[in-house]
């Protein structure tokens, strides 16, 4: 979801939600048995992992001074990551695996944003690596060099890349060992959902535990464990009203130090570290808190969903609900899902008023209690989901709803004015006392650059001889300075930022239209505001119903860079909302919506001149250069990359002229795929997978072969869905391996076949029939009353 500070937010008002989760430490001489109790107390069934909040912390691990070069050692770390999860939450039944495949329209807008945001500060960053090597040249003190390696572009974390292609051959390697030999796997089914599958991986998830629960076989007091960095995970397990489920994370009790504002753009030798700050700046900061630890040494903990739904329950009680009006607290907790929508994710921009550091959520909470009576109910309504009048969503209600919020906005802006003052002020205060000291101690201030700086060769240094220690230490030194400079170059305070649109003074919504949407006259901008509202609004709409059942629309996505006011959200009631499926695109299609030219060479190569000839027909899509807007930021990865929108029917029309010079083995990259579910032969599902391969004879005594059956949910452990009978490309089932050191298992005992859920059926959003609800642990006295950001002295942020 994107949502900046959201977890630390959540985390800090409901402290109890977390618990240290404890582990077994294993060694050399040392094999942690994980089929013995779990250490937590807690038996799980199933573990579900959100693959990409491991793959990218192992392909680009902050502050290592041998980050991997090469794919393997990338897939090495990433089975070692696995494994350590594995033993912490020991599943029982079921071990479930989702790559993010192709996205949402929607999505793609931010994912491309991103993407050539990190090329941009890419360039950057490697500018500033040179003049640095040659200071230190300068000085004598010799580093390691620049190695080579194939992962020196976290880009290719994308679906249709080769990297992601042999990731999910590794995986399948990697599971059928472990399914093999080891003793804690032999009884779980284990499912794939590579990249080749639609979808985000999250997403896909959590659309397993929707179509699962509520069915035959289904046991309510099933016991979901989830992992991932993503604070949507949260929302998500939260819409599903499972009640037995928690969220296992990095430990981030260190970091409640450390403003957030100080996130920092990494980076490495190679250029590989440098990515926009979202879930791996977030792991980044858990790294540095753990005094750099290496992955496999870092906490973790339990978020428990069932407690904080018992804080939700007394923070959210209603003191005067309408007359004869009988409160449903499975609807208290949609509308708060539904709330946190306001505050932008990776679909919508934040409403500018709006930021969590500031007290965003505690505002739309108290305002929504103190309005439920007077709005007459409750905001949504996910029942009613496929209503084609969108009657799930109450719009008069959110209307008043979020024009309350809007009354508030003058005192916000006001206050984020005052406090952006003096925050400048102590910042060129700061500036000026370091350059004073500067001046006496070096006499020089702009020395440390040294652009002109000689070679070693010329100084005659390059005969210096350094110890291991000596390198290793000047090499901290040097990747510890570099990120401190291009800290400071991010810095906007210090390199001068005006305010432009200035919020806090008369005129700021005339000032705000002009500069975001170019226009100016009343008319203009009363004709815009109905526009972005009407379109914000659908926005809310197909976030609402991606949450809660999944894609509505494939193709849909918010046109513009900015969101409207809070005060602009009048005329809701006349809003007609419709959306239509359409397909996804095929995955060598988002690799052309979302790569920047720099990372031209993950494409296959028929694709690659359409971004980089300037005789393409949609090379306007890849400008080298291009604006962000920093208006009222401090840090360049806060702004607004303004790139152009991909128009879907040129795209398409260039990629169609292509599509023929594929080569086999990219066809088969581009192709749509479906899960892939592992199980031993001894199994009781065994039987079923094997049946598969066989033969059967018809009353018309014609043979035929089966390729596709119902799973016997007695035979399954409870899990619905249908085999498909699987080939041995999909499957990968031959001799071969494509990790060293994990040959393909001579006597092997796995089975596979490909594996689709259950059918579509409508979600109920409320905890399944008798199920076993905890023991309630929290009281009243554990609620924590805020007084509201905007009305109270100081500049303190809240929810650091």
């Amino acid at each position: 979801m994107g949502v900046p500070s959201f977890y630390r937010w959540l985390v800090s008002k409901y402290p109890k939600i977390v618990v240290n989760a404890r582990e077994e430490k294993g060694g050399e001489d040392r094999v942690i048995d994980t089929t013995q109790p779990n250490p937590n107390g807690i038996e799980f069934d199933n573990l579900y992992l959100d693959m990409n909040g491991i793959i990218h912390p192992c392909f680009h691990p902050d502050n290592h001074l041998f980050p991997p070069t090469s794919f393997n050692e990338v897939f090495e770390s990433i089975f070692e990551y696995i494994d350590r999860l594995f033993g912490i939450v020991r599943p029982r039944k079921l071990l479930y695996m989702a790559i993010d495949g192709v996205a949402p329209r929607a999505k793609m807008n931010q994912q491309r944003s991103r993407r050539f945001q990190t090329a941009k500060q890419a360039e950057l960053a490697e500018a500033e690596e040179e003049k640095l090597r040659r200071e230190f040249e300068f000085q004598g003190k010799v580093i390691l060099p620049k190695m080579q390696s194939e992962v020196s572009d976290s880009n290719v974390i994308t679906p249709g890349t080769e990297f992601l292609d042999k990731l999910s051959k590794a995986l399948k390697c990697y599971i059928r060992s472990r399914l093999n030999n080891d003793p804690g796997w032999k009884d779980i089914k284990v499912i794939l959902s590579d990249a080749n599958v639609p979808g985000e991986g999250e997403h896909k998830m959590m659309s397993f535990i929707r179509l699962q629960r509520n069915r035959d076989g289904y046991n309510p007091n099933t016991r979901h464990c989830l992992y991932g960095l993503d604070a949507d995970l949260i929302m998500l397990a939260l819409a599903t009203h499972e009640v037995h489920l928690s969220i296992l994370r990095e430990h981030v009790a260190t970091l409640e130090q450390q403003p957030s504002c100080t996130l920092s753009l990494e980076t490495s030798l190679s250029k590989q570290n440098v990515y926009s700050v979202k879930s791996r700046g977030w792991f980044g900061k858990v790294h540095q808190a753990n005094g750099g630890a290496s992955l496999a040494k870092m906490p973790f903990q339990f978020l428990n969903i069932w407690t904080l739904r018992e804080y939700l329950e007394l923070d959210m009680t209603i003191a005067e609900p309408p007359k004869d009006f009988l409160i449903d607290f499975e609807r208290i907790v949609d509308d708060f899902i539904f709330l946190c929508f306001l505050m932008g994710n990776d679909f919508l921009p934040h409403l500018p008023s709006l930021e969590i550091h500031e007290g965003g959520i505690d505002l739309l909470m108290a305002v929504y209690k103190r309005e439920f009576k007077s709005m007459g109910g409750y905001l949504i309504n996910t029942c009613r989901l496929r209503d084609k009048h969108a009657a799930y969503i109450k719009l008069k209600r959110v209307e008043r709803l979020i024009l309350a919020v809007g009354s508030c906005e003058d005192k916000i802006f006001k206050k984020r004015s005052e406090i952006r003052k003096r925050n400048l002020e102590r910042v060129v205060r700061e500036m000026f006392e370091a350059m004073g000291e500067e001046d006496v101690d070096n006499g020089e201030v702009n020395s440390k650059y040294l652009p002109n700086a000689p070679s070693l060769e010329s100084n005659g240094l390059s005969t210096i001889r350094c110890s291991e220690t000596d390198v290793l230490n000047n090499t901290k030194e040097f990747k510890q300075k570099l990120k401190e400079m291009l800290r400071q170059k991010s810095d906007l305070f210090k390199n001068g930022n005006p305010d432009k649109v200035n919020l806090c003074s008369e005129g700021w919504k005339a000032r705000y239209y002009k500069a975001k949407f170019s226009v100016e006259k009343p008319d203009e901008i009363e004709s815009k505001r109905k526009e972005i509202v009407q379109k914000y609004v659908e926005g809310l709409c197909w976030v609402l119903r991606y949450y809660f059942e999944g894609v509505c629309s494939w193709s849909w996505y918010y046109d513009n860079h900015y969101g409207p006011f809070a005060s602009d959200f009048k005329g809701l009631g006349r809003s007609r909302i419709n959306f239509q499926l359409g397909t996804p695109f095929k995955p060598f299609t988002q690799l052309m919506a979302v790569l920047p030219p720099r990372s031209a060479d993950a494409l296959p190569e028929a694709y690659r001149t359409l971004m980089t000839c300037p005789d393409s027909n949609i090379i306007d899509f890849y400008p080298t250069d291009f604006e962000v807007d920093t208006d009222g930021k401090r840090y360049m990865w806060l702004g607004v990359t303004l790139l152009k929108f991909i128009d879907e029917k040129r795209l398409l029309l260039e990629i169609e002229k292509l599509e023929n010079k594929l080569k086999d083995e990219e066809v088969r990259r581009n192709a749509m795929g479906l899960e892939i579910i592992f199980v031993r032969a001894s199994h009781d599902l065994g039987s079923q997978v094997s049946s598969l391969c066989r033969r059967c004879v018809l009353a018309s005594g014609n043979e035929q072969i089966i390729n596709k059956v119902k799973i016997d949910t007695k035979k399954s452990g409870g899990l619905n869905g249908f085999l498909i009978r699987c080939n041995e490309q999909s499957c990968m089932d031959d001799s071969s391996s494509p990790v060293k050191g994990m040959e393909y298992t001579i006597n092997n005992d796995v089975l596979c076949a490909m594996f689709e859920n259950p059918p579509f059926d409508y979600h109920i959003p409320e905890p399944p029939k008798n199920v076993t609800m905890p023991e309630k642990t929290i009281t009243e006295a554990d609620i924590e009353e805020r007084p509201l950001w905007h009305e109270c002295n100081g500049s303190q942020r809240q929810n650091r």
